[in-house]
């Protein structure tokens, strides 16, 4: 393992969701000493500061302040592609007069592996969400690959790698199975887990600081049992399903329920709220699972991970992407039931919670995945690996 001082540097994409995961990873390797740079848009410069990192500031395209992604998925693809033609110019004005040690970088920061190829320098990847598996192609690519449009998008993929000095030029080769990844999920949540390549990816599991997790929020004394309900950041504007929440658990006996509605949602859309219903449009979330004896939540890997890593029962209310996925994992691990959000009436998401918490089984695969999870070894398990890394200079 390494200990000298590296300069180790993260690229990655301006979605909160895929900032959150790696966070304290970044936060340990500064700690641990070494020089880190992460480059990233301004917008979440905020989130990225506490850790000590450098901030390399570029522009970034994507939708993820609002949320506008394209329905086609050739297309949302595409917006990633015009992303890194934009941002690897950046990159390389800093990167190639103070190049790191190692790059690290998000699945969606095509610019991060560009650069590190054609600098020669080693690269890892940190997945926020769950990693191709062998027959991933065959099984789920083939349908994408006959999109209307995936022709021209390929070609253009193509061209750009063929001018930007990546030395991977295959298209799938590049985008598709990095040579080398950590997963920042549990194994648990990994479809297909038995046929991931065990040689390039480790499974570290979600990497949150579970000391002082406490800290932040504070369980009202009168509260036998306390229950979260986050839709993450990204889909946060429904105020209906909140006022069926409100419904469903306003005035509970013995709960107290934490409501986080997001930034687009008017607390004065929900009508009367009981005095049991905190209503908040931001919240420490981990700080609140930690104390919480149940969860809603809409299956975002980032939240599936918290609720596993807390031992708490979920709802899972998908809302797009992979959550749907998730929250049908949630469901087989035995520790979730899955309502869409068409069905969340408050008499459905009652019934879901009185069952959940009153089902032993579900108490107990909760408490063994939350070991589990906890047994991968987390932040200090992936700076470890990390620094492996570091120390053997090895291109990935």
């Amino acid at each position: 393992m390494s200990r000298r001082r590296a300069h180790i540097a993260m690229v990655g994409i301006p979605a909160v969701s895929h900032v959150l995961p790696s966070l304290e990873v970044i936060r340990e390797l500064v700690a641990r000493g070494h020089r880190v740079t992460y480059a990233n848009d301004p917008a979440v410069a905020r989130l990225i500061a506490p850790t000590g990192a450098e901030l390399v500031e570029f522009s970034s395209l994507l939708p993820v302040g609002d949320n506008n992604w394209p329905d086609d998925p050739i297309a949302a693809a595409g917006l990633f592609l015009d992303d890194a033609m934009r941002v690897l110019p950046r990159l390389r004005a800093v990167y190639d007069r103070d190049p790191a040690d190692l790059y690290l970088y998000d699945i969606g920061a095509y610019a991060a592996r560009a650069l590190a190829e054609a600098q020669g320098r080693p690269l890892l990847q940190l997945s926020p969400t769950f990693v191709g598996w062998d027959g991933y192609a065959e099984e789920v690519g083939v349908h994408l690959r006959r999109l209307p449009g995936a022709d021209a998008y390929r070609e253009r993929f193509a061209r750009w790698l063929g001018e930007c000095g990546a030395t991977t030029t295959d298209v799938d080769a590049f985008s598709g199975h990095p040579a080398r990844a950590l997963a920042l999920i549990t194994r648990a949540m990994q479809p297909h887990a038995d046929r991931v390549d065990g040689d390039a990816v480790t499974f570290v599991g979600p990497c949150f600081e579970l000391s002082g997790a406490g800290e932040g929020w504070v369980r009202p004394s009168y509260a036998e049992k306390v229950l979260l309900v986050s839709l993450g950041s990204a889909y946060t504007r429904q105020p209906e399903f909140y006022r069926q929440c409100v419904a469903a658990f306003g005035a509970l006996p013995g709960w107290h329920v934490v409501l986080q509605i997001g930034k687009y949602t008017d607390p004065g859309e929900l009508g009367a709220v009981p005095p049991n219903v905190e209503v908040r449009s931001w919240v420490p979330q981990r700080a609140i699972l930690e104390q919480a004896d149940a969860f809603v939540t809409h299956a975002g890997m980032g939240g599936s991970g918290e609720g596993l890593l807390a031992g708490v029962p979920m709802i899972a209310v998908p809302q797009g992407a992979e959550q749907f996925m998730n929250a049908d994992r949630l469901v087989e691990l035995g520790v979730a039931r899955r309502i869409d959000t068409a069905d969340a009436t408050a008499e459905r998401l009652r019934a879901a919670l009185e069952e959940l918490t009153g089902d032993a089984e579900v108490a107990r695969r909760s408490a063994l995945l939350r070991a589990a999870a906890r047994a991968e070894g987390g932040t200090r398990r992936a700076a470890d690996l990390v620094e492996e890394m570091v120390g053997e200079g090895v291109l990935g």
